[in-house]
């Protein structure tokens, strides 16, 4: 017979925040740099995501003010339309994260899985 307890899966979120607890920067906005680096226009960056420009511009603007340093570099149109491009740093921060989820998303199932076991066998 099953339990509902099979049923039940890790899902995490990890984000850098400063001593004040005031977000900067996590895996969606992470996931954000990625598209804009795929796409080289942050307009279809928004549109592949369902974002919005306003709430993302800004966005944007807080994470490079708390890290003191730019993640964008924002070309204006003119007959082609404009791109954006991402900074060293960007692209250095989205390594990070990326090697963050190879290095320990593993160990972090593997932990989850065998609370879980230790769980369901004291539940029986």
């Amino acid at each position: 017979m099953s339990s509902k307890m099979d049923n039940l899966r890790l899902n995490y979120k990890i984000w850098i925040e400063t001593d004040g607890n005031i977000g900067v920067l996590g895996d969606k906005k992470c996931e954000l740099l990625r598209a804009i680096d795929e796409t080289g226009s942050l307009n279809d960056a928004m549109k592949k995501l369902g974002l919005t420009y306003r709430k993302t511009w800004d966005n944007l603007r807080k994470i490079e003010h708390e890290l003191g340093f730019p993640l964008i570099i924002p070309t204006r149109g003119g007959a082609e339309g404009g791109s954006t491009v991402l900074t060293l740093e960007a692209k250095i921060i989205i390594k990070a994260f990326e090697k963050f989820h190879q290095e320990y998303d593993s160990i972090i199932q593997n932990g989850f899985e065998s609370i879980l076991a230790d769980l369901k066998e004291k539940i029986k």
